[in-house]
């Protein structure tokens, strides 16, 4: 893998410079209310927002057809209308409980409103489209006009039929223009880009001869049902929200948990506006979060100029150019495709990619470091700079390690921006036996702001162990849940970052 040079680093920051007053920062009379995740986890919280039954369709082994839906947007906001798209086949009636996720006592979600009940019917499951799209146009069985009380946050839906025990989620995310402290950025295109329903259509599925999964010329949309996750970990009861309960609830649950200032927003948000990362102190990247717009990398690079600080917590981030293009009928920003490979397609990587056009900029000049081949693999963290801020109070000495806390993927290969420091670094073993590398850094930007990158997917797994959560396990290692350690250096970033 090409290692970015100085040069390329700080083109990128030269060049994003020609988005600045793009669009202007927080809106001035736009109230500040720090204290507003705080009072909402005062709330009663309940553990019945968790699934308790599932069933998989015996040929399409990912799908529950008995009940499913999807919303149709991603991303809204408190005051704009949401609709519930379900089909249950047999038919039947069902409700739908709506649940805010986060701390709540430990609970981990309250209920905020119960929908139904609704008759039921079988939706059409779409024919394949031109690029493998799969696009459902189902019936909302109800719109909703989101309270203008309900507070930023991931959302589920859980769906519960009366024929039968079987139940799913649908997930939409709560987002505002509010300042606060932290935006959590859910990793929602790659939530979609995994996505196989109804049996084999996601990004990673075609019919090239060749078999390469990482090809351009296949579309996935989001309206859809999300099928239960299809690889690394098997956990049948997050059926419907992608990748959050699995790779980031870890996270919210703990930033709610410690009374943080956070608000949430999506991949498409962040590609939209530039405002929705500069009206922040800090932006954090959780989990898995492969697929990012070229508008969404450039919004990132000019964020860092203006001085927000970014920590990414996750890793083979920004890793697939992919645009967004419209519904059939119209909606924005409904369907993705992998267009481009950041940094370009290297030589080791020909196996598995080929026809990827769009080229986009070394993610490690926004990141600090990059996905490294081999990608996939699972080691411990470990500690190569005890000397440095970040590991204040965590007692940890070179060569302290983490057990398991590298996965699946990671990110090295550092960019040579100056100021770059390598705090992490180790090796990683695909199987059990093919070996790669992985390196955390952290860099300065220009006006005091720091870039963190955890060089790994498990870092939330290190955070918190929230109801209803399993651990992963992948390439013959796990993580080992929750780390004193890992908080303690959470919890220095977030001090330097916003302060107080």
């Amino acid at each position: 893998m090409p290692e970015p040079t100085r040069r390329e680093a700080l083109g990128a920051m030269a060049a994003a410079g020609a988005l600045g007053g793009l669009t202007p920062s927080a809106r001035p009379d736009t109230p500040r209310q720090s204290d507003l995740v705080k009072a909402e986890n005062d709330k009663p919280g309940t553990t019945d927002w968790q699934l308790t039954y599932v069933k998989f369709d015996p040929k399409a082994k990912y799908r529950q057809s008995l009940i499913e839906g999807y919303c149709t947007r991603m991303s809204v906001k408190a005051g704009d209308k949401l609709g519930f798209c379900v089909s249950t086949d047999p038919a039947s009636a069902f409700t739908i409980d709506v649940y805010r996720l986060g701390y709540y006592g430990g609970a981990g979600g309250r209920l905020v409103r119960t929908l139904g009940p609704f008759e039921g019917r079988p939706q059409p499951t779409p024919p394949v489209g031109e690029k493998r799209l799969r696009e459902c146009q189902w019936e909302p069985c109800v719109t909703l006009d989101v309270p203008k009380d309900w507070p930023s946050g991931v959302y589920v839906g859980k769906l519960s039929a009366a024929k039968h025990r079987y139940q799913s989620y649908v997930v939409f995310v709560v987002t505002d223009d509010r300042p606060a402290d932290v935006l959590f950025q859910c990793s929602t295109n790659t939530w979609q880009a995994y996505n196989k329903w109804p049996e084999t259509h996601s990004l990673y599925d075609n019919d090239r001869k060749d078999k390469k999964p990482l090809v351009s010329g296949v579309q996935v949309s989001f309206d859809r049902p999300f099928a239960k996750y299809p690889q690394v970990t098997d956990n049948p009861l997050s059926l419907g929200t992608g990748e959050f309960l699995l790779f980031e609830f870890p996270f919210a649950y703990w930033l709610e948990q410690h009374g943080y200032d956070v608000t949430y927003c999506t991949n498409e948000d962040v590609h939209t506006s530039l405002d929705t990362l500069t009206r922040c102190k800090a932006v954090l990247s959780v989990g898995h979060d492969e697929y990012w717009s070229r508008q969404q990398f450039d919004h990132c690079i000019e964020a860092v100029k203006r001085g927000v600080n970014f920590g990414f917590f996750s890793g083979n981030a920004v890793c697939f150019v992919t645009p967004f293009t419209p519904s059939t009928d119209g909606r924005p920003n409904r369907v993705i495709e992998r267009r481009g490979r950041y940094g370009g397609v290297s030589p080791a990587e020909l196996p598995w990619m080929a026809d990827l056009p769009d080229d986009g900029p070394n993610e490690a000049t926004l990141m600090g470091a990059r996905t490294v081949i081999p990608f996939n693999g699972s080691g411990d963290w470990v500690c190569t700079k005890p000397g440095h801020w970040i590991f204040a109070g965590t007692g940890m000495k070179a060569g302290d390690k983490v057990p398991g806390l590298v996965g699946w993927e990671h990110h090295g290969n550092p960019a040579d921006i100056p100021g770059l420091e390598v705090v992490a670094a180790g090796k990683t073993w695909t199987g059990g036996e093919q070996e790669s590398h992985y390196e955390a850094t952290i860099y300065p930007g220009p006006k005091g702001n720091t870039v963190f990158n955890a060089a790994t997917i498990f870092w939330a797994q290190g955070l918190a162990s929230p109801p209803g959560h399993w651990l992963p396990y992948v390439h013959n290692g796990r993580p080992h849940g929750p780390d004193k350690r890992i908080q303690q250096i959470t919890k220095n970033l977030l001090q330097r970052w916003i302060g107080g």
